[in-house]
């Protein structure tokens, strides 16, 4: 009895030891942040960001890898695969949580995938064309319930601007033609060229065209207004807090990871999101840092996907 107790104390010992070696050694060498998306767009953009910022706080370099496909799922499916040793990230969107709710199969199961932390929020804002007669939403509004309608360009179905469309659709009833475009660029080309009477992009797409003057603005998705846009209200503002979405940007992990390896970066990331050098950067572009604990993450995708489940079934949105 004693030997046995002799050996299962050294068993016990040693497995400290080792857990306390491995926390003390990671990372060892380079980590990927997977991206599902192609080079250029706002969420490489984070993640580039987010990965510098982060790698000086953990020693070790952070690599950016783009797999895009099928609305991130490639990328998101690869991490998933990937081993549990803190070396696969997946830098996501909002996909990760509308993706299921849309798509008839998933290549990875819910849960293969674990919070780290949520990076940024970059608000929808509405746009027209500039000749455009509409100058806030009640305008909008007033357009979508005319004998006519309006016309509603997006970056396909499921994609942030489609939900805005059927947000619009909720709170002022009226037509709404909702027509998908390849990319949220080719969506904004579609306004300002006056195929499509509005749409709704992400801040960081759409602040070049409003400040050159090619774009009006009449309304932010997000709950505050954005500093680089300080002029445009929000939806709430204006009376319509139905109206509410952002693109947002979050770190998860292959199922497995243990947990004190999460917590190390997610406190990487937020000490690197809060550094002057990231929001100097991110915020005349109106993303807006959004660094918190794991708990708060897994808060906030829990509310996203209460709010925008009864969207998708209502607007019966089906993949491309």
């Amino acid at each position: 009895m004693k030997n046995l107790l002799r050996v299962a104390f050294n068993i016990v010992i040693a497995l400290c030891i080792s857990q306390s070696f491995a926390t003390d050694v990671w990372p060892s060498h380079s980590i990927k942040f997977i991206v599902g998306f192609g080079p250029g767009g706002a969420n490489d953009l984070v993640a580039r960001i987010a990965a510098e910022a982060a790698a000086i706080q953990l020693g070790q370099p952070i690599i950016v890898e783009n797999k895009p496909g099928a609305g991130s799922v490639l990328g998101a499916d690869f991490v998933a695969k990937s081993a549990p040793d803190g070396y696969t990230f997946f830098v996501s969107a909002g996909g990760i949580i509308t993706n299921p709710m849309i798509k008839t199969s998933m290549p990875y199961k819910d849960g293969d995938l674990v919070p780290v932390g949520l990076l940024t929020v970059s608000p929808s804002i509405i746009v027209v064309p500039t000749n455009s007669r509409v100058n806030n939403l009640k305008d909008l509004f007033a357009l979508a319930n005319d004998s006519k309608g309006l016309n509603f360009s997006t970056a396909g179905t499921g994609s942030t601007p489609h939900f805005v469309a059927e947000m619009l659709k909720i709170t002022s009833g009226g037509k709404y033609e909702v027509i998908p475009y390849k990319s949220g660029s080719e969506g904004i080309v579609a306004v300002i060229s006056n195929q499509v009477d509005t749409t709704s992009e992400a801040s960081v797409v759409v602040i070049p065209q409003i400040q050159g003057g090619k774009l009006k603005a009449i309304a932010s998705t997000w709950n505050k207004r954005i500093a680089s846009l300080p002029n445009v209200s929000t939806a709430k503002e204006q009376g319509y807090p139905e109206v509410f979405i952002g693109h947002w940007a979050g770190v998860f992990a292959p199922k497995g990871t243990p947990d004190w390896l999460l917590e190390r970066m997610n406190q990487a990331i937020n000490a690197g999101l809060k550094t002057t050098a990231v929001q100097d950067r991110l915020i005349p572009q109106g993303i807006e840092p959004t660094p918190g604990s794991r708990a708060s993450f897994m808060k906030f995708l829990a509310e996203e996907k209460a709010r925008l489940e009864p969207i998708v079934k209502r607007a019966n949105m089906k993949e491309d």
